[in-house]
């Protein structure tokens, strides 16, 4: 009977502390960061969830993740409803939101109410926060990629790729696929306009620009591809990968007709992980593309949100773009900046 009793008690001690949440790696179940992105299943959320759960680890907080199915506004109410029980949760001490749409003024006025800081990520909420109640904003910081510096990052390497060739000329006709009209793909394409301007005009060097504004409509980026090609570009940017998706399989099946455009790009996935490998044997040359350090994006974000617990003063962290080429490519894989899928 005492043995009985002993394990019995043994049990009751262990479901206790499975109770309070004490696991490995000084991990506890009532401090947790609930981090909500746009997304779960993609390669690129996988890389920020690991890095939003590398940060937890470190200074002892349980870090949850969770996205809706896609990246698309019809999720709006399902990721309100993480967002809700986020909030009902009493373990919450922080919330890491990027929002798919709007009418998450309720959810943000909630956590004011409730003391959670929230840290914006990625592309961060889709309001700015402006519908949220006067006086009650819980937002306390931004963690991500800096578009106009990462797509200026492409510039900088694809013109000394020019200048290494002899292709920086007066008249080198240069194109953009923009792939739609957010701020993303603006300061994307903006960026990289305005620093490859910049260095071709410290070298005495004029470049034609064309600049192909698209949405992701099926189809649109193609198009952009053969407007380009028509207009005679010699090179041509690709501001995410939806447009690589998209032009990719057009090159493929027409060889020949694209052999003489130089490509670059920016974002990662399978796609361009076979381009660029091919370096230019089969396909036109993909020279080289940034890659949005997704590990970071998470890493830094749930910093930022136990910084602010901690009653430290928090700043903006705007996350650089990694550039890769078909020489670094597994490198960056490895490293969780450059992902498959």
């Amino acid at each position: 009977m005492k043995k009985l009793i002993s394990l019995t008690l043994a049990v009751v001690m262990a479901l206790g502390l499975v109770a309070c949440g004490t696991a490995g790696d000084g991990e506890t179940a009532d401090k947790t960061i609930a981090v909500i992105a746009k997304g779960e299943t993609h390669a690129f959320w996988q890389a920020v969830k690991a890095g939003a759960v590398d940060a937890g680890k470190e200074a002892g907080y349980n870090v949850t993740f969770r996205g809706p199915t896609a990246e698309s506004e019809e999720f709006v109410g399902s990721q309100r409803e993480m967002v809700q029980a986020a909030l009902n949760n009493a373990s919450t001490k922080a919330i890491v939101l990027a929002t798919i749409g709007l009418g998450f003024a309720d959810e943000l006025t909630a956590a004011y109410d409730k003391g959670l800081p929230v840290v914006e990520f990625d592309s961060g909420l889709y309001s700015g926060g402006a519908d949220i109640t006067e006086g009650k904003d819980p937002t306390v910081g931004s963690v991500a990629t800096n578009n106009k510096a990462a797509a200026a990052v492409v510039a900088e390497n694809f013109y000394a790729y020019l200048k290494t060739n002899g292709l920086a000329v007066n008249g080198y006709k240069v194109g953009v696929i923009q792939h739609d009209s957010t701020s993303t793909g603006i300061d994307r394409a903006e960026g990289f306009i305005e620093k490859i301007t910049e260095l071709a005009a410290a070298d005495g060097v004029t470049l034609d620009i064309n600049r192909q504004v698209k949405t992701n409509n099926a189809g649109e980026y193609k198009l952009g591809l053969t407007a380009l090609k028509d207009w005679g570009a010699a090179a041509i940017f690709m501001t995410n990968e939806g447009v690589v998706n998209e032009v990719f399989p057009e090159i493929s099946d027409n060889a020949a007709t694209y052999k003489d455009i130089l490509f670059c790009g920016f974002d990662a996935g399978t796609n361009q992980y076979n381009w660029m490998k091919d370096a230019g044997a089969t396909y036109a040359l993909l020279v080289g593309s940034v890659a949005q350090d997704s590990y970071n994006i998470g890493y830094e974000a749930v910093k930022m949100a136990i910084a602010k617990l901690d009653g430290k003063d928090v700043t903006d962290v705007g996350i650089a773009g990694v550039w890769y080429t078909a020489e670094n490519i597994d490198e960056q894989k490895d490293r969780n900046i450059f992902y498959m899928g």
